[in-house]
């Protein structure tokens, strides 16, 4: 169970309404108390900030306004000390247009070492002035960008599948190689225990860029979806090789290194891929993420990973929340005439069942207290480049990453601290103080004890965390699967279910009465023998 930790919006130390790893290190016993096993860190890198630190201008130091070194170190031994891994979040398929190397390709001219670090290509038509190709960035706009050679004239195109500030590496360059095992050799030194890999599934372009068949398929989904720029086979020698190299650590040491790729996809056969044994230990499928409420949607998204992933000896990774993606609470809620309750009973309802599954799981900070999405951020608060570049607050990321609460009545709800102290970076809205961490922790019934039960049941059921499941006859609009001597059940219905699931003998039934789930929650029964399939 990893805790997923967005830098600049857990815990600010300094006062100046960001959060920085001095607040992530005095937040650790909050954590330690909820029972998770690791942290993994949102970058906190060198960075303009173009995308909040996704574009990485020096990849082995620390923003100034997350802290130093020294003080990730005292980090890492806080979260050793508590039994808790830390997992840094790298990005290699592309870097800050500040990074000291595309800085030395804008200057170095056409056909340079330099500019083969990167996509440089000549632009199409007479004068050039079209870009190489028709892609389509993910966060809108074309993917080529312009720049100004030396000598003050129009000169080459550059390749950024995000934003201009986010040039992409060329993987075809042993240079990138070589330089991202330096990299990952810095931070494994400082004791780090593995890491998150951005755009996992990126790196390799198809070798002759040629145009796509569906430009803006990207843009449109804002995933992974142009098969010329994403998911080249090419990619999966880089994670044999990453592998190789944690494995050199733990050889060393016995202490296990993680990777774990953000892996979009066509299918869950492709994932299986990515986890193969020599290559990455885990990938998040987000299926489960992105898959409706319905019951149906979500057996077939589970069936299909158990069938593809952990069919291969692989783990499964779920996950219902991230930086990226609008709340669970705010998601399951939809559409809002159906009443703000429904969505906080779906999310607990399916936070059970996540936690419930053979594999991993992540939490993402804020789904333990039950945040919802804030929706109503004013224009001129955004920052996302997906509002700046294409002007739609469509799939916009701000509301997911508005800084927690922790106490009090009013902002900054104990965010910040200090006689000096700035507003929050995002604004929180009034109606977080319905959601601190102090109140939570002081409700039995909230969802912040929801997950540390959860936790504490995986911890002292140990098969929870792997083998295989069988689902059970149940009523319409319900799930139920058993684990050994555990069974879960979720009601995706809106009405009571009138019978027990079949052949389930029950034991004991936590707060719902035998025979009865209320709809659009879950529970878990221990049962006195092993079901019947």
């Amino acid at each position: 169970m990893i805790y997923q930790v967005y830098v600049r919006s857990f815990l600010d130390s300094t006062g100046d309404g960001i959060g920085d790893l001095a607040g992530v290190r005095a937040g650790l016993p909050y954590l330690k108390k909820l029972g998770v096993d690791g942290i993994w860190l949102s970058p906190f890198y060198p960075s303009p900030q173009h995308d909040h630190g996704y574009d990485v201008a020096d990849y082995c130091d620390v923003d100034p306004v997350f802290g130093d070194l020294e003080e990730f170190d005292r980090l890492v031994a806080a979260a050793h000390r508590l039994g808790i891994k830390v997992l840094l979040d790298i990005v290699p398929n592309h870097c800050s247009s500040e990074h000291p190397w595309f800085r030395e390709a804008v200057a170095a001219g056409p056909g340079s070492t330099a500019r083969a670090r990167f996509h440089f290509a000549d632009g199409r038509g007479p004068d050039g002035s079209e870009p190489p190709n028709n892609w389509h960035a993910m966060f809108g706009g074309p993917a080529w960008t312009r720049i100004t050679e030396p000598d003050g004239r129009p000169g080459q195109w550059y390749l950024h599948m995000f934003t201009p500030e986010q040039p992409d590496w060329n993987w075809r360059n042993p240079e990138i190689s070589a330089e991202f095992d330096r990299i990952l050799r810095f931070w494994l030194d400082r004791g780090v225990d593995g890491f998150r890999v951005d755009v996992a599934a990126g790196l390799y372009k198809h070798p002759e860029l040629p145009d796509a068949d569906d430009p803006e398929a990207d843009a449109r989904a804002r995933d992974s979806v142009n098969p010329l720029a994403w998911n080249q086979p090419e990619v999966h020698d880089v994670w044999r090789h990453w592998r190789s190299v944690c494995e050199e650590y733990t050889a060393r040491d016995g202490r296990e290194r993680l990777l774990v790729g953000e892996v979009s996809v066509p299918s869950a056969r492709e994932h299986a891929k990515y986890v193969r044994p020599d290559e990455l230990h885990q990938a998040f499928f987000f299926d489960l993420l992105s898959a409706p409420w319905d019951a149906d949607a979500f057996r077939k998204v589970i069936s299909e990973a158990m069938k593809d992933i952990a069919g291969t000896g692989s783990t499964v990774t779920w996950v219902l929340n991230n930086h990226d993606q609008v709340r669970a609470v705010t998601r399951y809620g939809e559409p809002a005439t159906e009443g703000s309750g429904l969505g906080a009973a779906r999310a607990r309802a399916a936070a059970l069942l996540m936690l419930a599954l053979p594999g991993a799981a992540y939490i993402y900070q804020g789904e333990e207290l039950g945040l919802p999405e804030v929706v109503d951020l004013p224009d001129d608060v955004l920052t996302d480049p997906i509002f700046h570049r294409t002007g739609s607050r469509a799939r916009i990321r701000d509301g997911c990453r508005v800084p927690l609460p922790w106490s009090g009545q009013a902002s900054p709800f104990g965010f910040t601290t200090g006689e000096q102290s700035a507003k929050p970076w995002l604004p929180q809205p009034d109606y977080f103080a319905e959601y601190v961490t102090e109140r939570a922790l002081a409700d039995t019934r909230s969802f912040w004890h929801l997950y540390r039960d959860g936790l504490q049941l995986r911890s002292s059921l140990p098969q929870l965390g792997e083998g295989t499941l069988r689902w059970l006859d149940t009523p319409p609009d319900v799930l139920a699967f058993a684990r050994d001597d555990l069974v879960c059940a979720v009601n995706f219905g809106t009405a009571p279910t009138p019978a027990p699931v079949s052949g389930v003998p029950l034991l004991t039934s936590g707060p719902c009465p035998p025979g009865v789930l209320a709809g659009s929650t879950a529970a878990w029964w221990v049962v006195d023998e092993t079901p019947e399939p």
